[in-house]
Formats: structure tokens, sequence, C-alpha cells
């Protein structure tokens, strides 16, 4: 037998109806619940560096530029994958608007200069001039 939502003898007018605004309002806390664990979940993916130190380093607070990572053995990685100068310079080259894009190199401590320099001239090849360098601040 199915199950009537009001019954035929009384005809009152209250008919059932689905609230809405409740379901928005769970709706808009899912979303934001689903937001926050998402940022939580961003990290930085890439090799381990020791950075080096530097008192005049500015902070930078414009959108995350690409990161181009070089270890203390010289290896350089972008987006956790190994890549070589010429590959750099043609990724960066296959970007919407090289003149608009930004770069920061995160090279080791102990990383060899001959390679930072290497790593710098492949992303100015590319015609990318916007190019920073990660350092920590020293420790007052």
């Amino acid at each position: 037998m199915p199950v009537q939502l009001h019954s035929h003898s009384s005809d009152d007018g209250d008919d059932a109806r689905i609230e809405i605004v409740p379901l928005i309002d769970i709706m808009f806390f899912l979303l934001a619940s689903f937001m926050l664990v998402s940022l939580s979940m961003t990290h930085l993916h890439r090799v381990p560096l020791t950075l080096p130190e530097a008192s005049t380093g500015i902070a930078d607070s414009k959108t995350p530029p690409l990161q181009i990572a070089i270890d203390a053995n010289g290896v350089t990685t972008w987006d956790s994958g190994i890549v070589s100068l010429t590959e750099i310079t043609t990724r960066l080259k296959a970007e919407a608007s090289p003149a608009q894009t930004r770069v920061l190199i995160a090279a080791d401590a102990e990383a060899r200069h001959k390679q930072v320099l290497g790593v710098l001239n492949a992303v100015r090849d590319a015609g990318i001039e916007q190019v920073s360098f990660e350092s920590i601040k020293p420790h007052s």
C-alpha cells in the first residue's frame, strides 16, 4: 500500500514540500569544507634543499611562479621531474605568455655556481626576465 503524504478527508492546503534554504546552507558548508581541505593538502613537491641565507631578501606575496630546483649534486628538477637545460627553455617557450611568466630558482647552498647560471641562462633564453632566487632569512 503506498504511503500518503496527506489525508484525503481534510483539504486544508498543507502539502508536503521540500525546504530549499537548509539544503543551500548544507551545500555552502560542504563547499567551504572541501576548499579548506584541498588547500591544506597542497604541498611543495620538490627535492629537499638546504637554502642559503640572505639578509637582503624580500618576501614575495604575488602569484606562485614556476619553480625550478637545483640540489647539492647539481641535479635540476621541475615539478618533481629531472629536466635538462634545453627542456627548461623548451617548456618555458611553450608558456602562454612568457613576458608575464615568473620563475623561482631554488638552489641548494652547496650547488655549484655553474649549474645555477646554466639554469638562469636557460630561463632567459626562453625570453623570461622575471627570475627570482629562493633563500631563507638568517636566524637572529
